[in-house]
């Protein structure tokens, strides 16, 4: 069943058997420590920004940049120590959805969500124990136009909610074959897109960007795939990592 301006209906169940969820960390390798922050924005003009600087030992920095969902963001990192690596977090989520200590210095891809996004600079544990240093350059550029949210004046929000509407989703991971319920809610957004966050019920919150009605990007590290069933977009995370049916009526409304 959907809440809000669209029909109600009941979603569809999943017939697959999921698979082991593996939580990747945040950290991905990083020494735990007191988190530097440094907010981040473009001169006038300007959609890139080059900053320069010196990490030791544990020492770790994010750096906060303020964008919006369907924009797209290039990471590109030179540090003068091999253990030197970033991480990426989209706008309200706790996990990097770009782990650079397994998939390199260089990242580029859709934000799924508004807001501050968060590039996390570090050394991976040998190298902070031993106290080295990197010095590094890193790049930033935001590209595109952001998918502006509809206004409450076209499609009403659940109160006290920055969402359009919510329901209860066929979910499932951890490969057992029994189907859970996973809330989730939407924020429509221009050209029949929109931004779905999906939480299970042990509380893990994904989010996922659809464009043109189709899901293409998501907050979480894992590969995204999406198969249609009549109104129904079939999304998995992962070889088998976890699955979400979203059906059309959430993301589009009617």
């Amino acid at each position: 069943m959907i809440i809000g301006k669209i029909k109600i209906r009941t979603p569809l169940a999943l017939g697959a058997a999921f698979l082991l969820a593996i939580n990747l960390p945040m950290g991905g390798g990083v020494a735990q420590t007191a988190i530097e922050t440094q907010r981040v924005t473009f001169a006038a003009g300007t959609n890139s920004i080059l900053l320069q600087g010196q990490l030791k030992g544990d020492q770790t920095l994010d750096y906060k940049l303020r964008a919006g969902a369907g924009q797209t963001l290039t990471v590109d990192l030179k540090g003068s120590n091999l253990q030197n690596y970033f991480n990426v977090m989209a706008a309200g989520s706790e996990n990097a959805l770009f782990i650079g200590s397994s998939s390199g210095n260089s990242f580029r891809g859709l934000l799924p969500s508004d807001g501050d996004v968060r590039v996390r600079l570090f050394l991976m544990r040998p190298a902070a124990r031993r106290q080295e240093t990197s010095n590094y350059s890193l790049r930033l550029v935001i590209v595109g136009a952001p998918l502006a949210p509809v206004p409450a004046s076209r499609d009403a929000l659940l109160p006290g909610t920055p969402y359009h509407a919510a329901a209860e989703v066929p979910c499932g991971s951890g490969g057992s074959a029994k189907v859970a319920r996973c809330k989730a809610f939407v924020i429509r957004r221009a050209n029949n897109s929109a931004t779905v966050v999906v939480t299970s019920p042990e509380g893990q919150k994904r989010q996922f960007l659809f464009v043109q009605g189709k899901a293409v990007a998501s907050d979480q590290p894992e590969p995204l795939a999406v198969q249609r069933r009549g109104d129904v977009s079939l999304l998995r995370l992962g070889d088998n990592f976890e699955d979400y049916e979203i059906v059309d009526a959430l993301v589009l409304g009617g």
